[in-house]
């Protein structure tokens, strides 16, 4: 037995700053030390406060240390670990009171509104430990599935727990599953998938929970197999997430070699296994007919539907396809009751929804709420709210495929009828915040040229629909824009959207929709005024030296590369708008604010 335990977090992003030196570090200094008989370090999954890695905690106390670097261990092993003193400076500032106590992580504003459930042991065990996750009720499900519930019992619980699907679509899950059952059900052969291929710009919602407890997964695939009647599945990840693709290895070798992947699972005849299939990072591969014909080692491109994959999916077989994220809530159906699942959320979007929030926001990193919290609630409470006092400006939710929320709408319940009802729409999970210094048409700039990109060129609207999409807003935010231009947007997102043969396409213009619906006046502002509001536009800036404030320090004019400031100490200063290259040095180097862009 170990009196302390040290929990470290083991994600990508503590890892990206350096969670695996102050590990090693740690194991060293603990043994230097004689403590190695007494106190345990243990890698974990993401803590969720993903900007301040690498991040540890100390059981029992429940100490959140943040940005401990390597030199901070030899400190923290002595005086905490050995002499049992809390090292104050490094930790979280939330968990500090105005009267010095130490308050509880679940006291803080990040926390205390979150509720784990896709989430509940990330940070929590030791993801490659079969063991740690046994001792938090594994597997516990799939043993209650095979030996007390029939295949039509396992489905009925999920669909009176209202899940739907976390992919973006929100389909009913338990209606997939019995459509899957049903529709053929003399099939010799039936598959069950898994899309951890997670495309979305700024979205690390799956990779997430396959790196903090990948055994839900397999676990939650088993159930899916024995209730739809297929012994086979695969999890398609995307090659870029080497940690979560080593981790699922390891759990997935794990669970076979404690019999509850292959033969008689439970003692039962029911036989189930995994495999895994890398994707190269394609967009279009979270669509589920595309990513199906990826697994078969084909061009990842859609097909027409129906027919669904529940009837005729992989190699034509029926199919079940979901997201990390939603089998990650089936084990906790599954033991805790459909309607203990129901009883979190709204009307028509039940549970809770992990979200990767990130852009101009205090608190970045990863969060778990009950549907129907606001985006208020999300923005300013657990997000710690706009740095540097900006002014929030909008959300934009489902990435390329979703929509900007403007202020107007900060106070509606988070779901998915909600979010498309105001154009946007749930997506997987990112959740970006932007301020007062974004260009609305520079952001939906940015997401057409990703989709543009990530096209698979199969048809005609969207390969080619996007493109001049695209152009228009080029034109308009390099300052050629017409209002003719702005009144083109319309009908062409409405020609991709009605006409596209996927998922992809249909939903490629909604960032431009969104913008053009709450924020029209920055489009009109670009094409009539020449001018982009916000400051971003680099081709409709001009940067002008504030007589008033400049200090004649020739500090801006040592910094412009092209030569453009003139001026001498003690002498005015002016900048020469046609060598001027507009690349922000002087305003950066400036102390005194004098520098602004018009």
């Amino acid at each position: 037995m170990f009196r302390s335990h040290v929990l470290v977090c083991g994600g990508t992003g503590c890892h990206a700053s350096g969670s695996a030196g102050v590990m090693s570090v740690l194991r060293e200094e603990i043994k230097r030390q004689g403590l190695d008989k007494e106190v345990q370090v243990v890698q974990t999954g993401c803590f969720g406060l993903c900007a301040l890695g690498p991040i540890m905690i100390v059981y029992p106390e429940a100490k959140f240390y943040s940005r401990v670097q390597v030199s901070d261990i030899p400190e923290i092993v002595s005086e905490h670990l050995l002499k049992g003193r809390v090292v104050e400076r490094l930790l979280y500032h939330e968990t500090l009171s105005s009267d010095d106590n130490v308050k509880s992580l679940n006291d803080t504003g990040f926390y205390k509104k979150q509720l784990r459930v896709a989430l509940r042991n990330c940070g929590v065990i030791n993801p490659e430990s079969i063991d740690e996750y046994i001792g938090a009720d594994g597997y516990e499900a799939l043993g209650k599935c095979l030996t007390e519930m029939s295949p039509e019992d396992v489905i009925k619980i999920i669909l009176d727990s209202g899940l739907r699907g976390r992919g973006g679509g929100g389909f009913p899950t338990g209606r997939k599953w019995d459509l899957a059952r049903r529709l053929v059900p003399d099939a010799d052969q039936k598959y069950v998938c898994c899309n951890a291929d997670e495309g979305d710009p700024g979205a690390f919602m799956d990779r997430s929970v396959l790196e903090g407890d990948p055994h839900a997964l397999v676990e939650a695939m088993a159930i899916a197999g024995y209730a739809v009647g297929a012994n086979k599945g695969y999890v398609y990840i995307r090659a870029e997430y080497p940690i979560a693709v080593g981790r699922l290895e390891i759990a997935i070798q794990q669970a076979r070699n404690y019999g509850l992947l292959g033969k008689n699972i439970f003692d039962t005849d029911f036989e189930f296994d995994l495999e895994i299939r890398l994707g190269a990072g394609a967009f279009v591969c979270g669509e589920e007919t595309a990513l199906m014909t990826s697994i078969e080692g084909r061009r990842g491109e859609p097909n027409p539907r129906p027919p669904f994959p529940a009837e005729k999916g992989l190699w034509g077989k029926p199919t079940v396809l979901n997201n990390v994220e939603t089998y990650a809530n089936i084990p906790q159906i599954i033991l805790k009751g459909a309607d203990w699942f129901a009883s979190m959320g709204t009307e028509k979007s039940k549970g809770t929804k992990v979200f990767a929030l990130g852009g101009k926001i205090n608190n970045t990193g990863l969060v778990e709420i009950p549907m129907g919290t606001t985006l208020r609630e999300i923005v300013y409470e657990i997000g710690g709210g706009i740095p540097n006092g900006k002014k929030f400006k909008a959300a934009q939710t489902g990435g390329p495929s979703g929509g900007c929320i403007p202020m107007s709408h900060i106070d509606i319940p988070i779901d998915y009828d909600n979010l498309i009802e105001i154009g946007s729409m749930m997506g997987s999970g990112g959740l970006i915040v932007m301020d007062e210094d974004n260009c609305m048409v520079d952001i939906a700039k940015f997401f057409l040229e990703f989709t543009v990109d990530e096209s698979c060129g199969k048809c005609t609207p969207c390969r080619i629909g996007t493109k001049r999409l695209f152009e228009i807003l080029e034109k308009i935010t390099s300052g050629n824009g017409t209002m003719e231009d702005v009144d083109k947007l319309d009908g062409l997102c409405a020609y991709i959207c009605d006409n596209s043969l996927c998922g992809l396409g249909q939903t490629a213009p909604n960032p431009v929709k969104s913008t053009l619906r709450y924020f029209k006046d920055e489009y009109i502002a670009h094409v009539k005024d020449k001018k982009c509001p916000a400051g971003v536009c680099t081709d409709l800036l001009t940067y002008k030296i504030v007589d008033e404030k400049c200090k004649r320090c020739t500090a801006c004019l040592k910094v412009c590369p092209a030569e453009a400031i003139t001026g001498a100490v003690k002498e005015r200063h002016t900048i020469n708008p046609a060598k001027c290259i507009k690349c922000d040095a002087c305003v950066q180097k400036c102390k005194f604010g004098a520098i602004v862009k018009e």
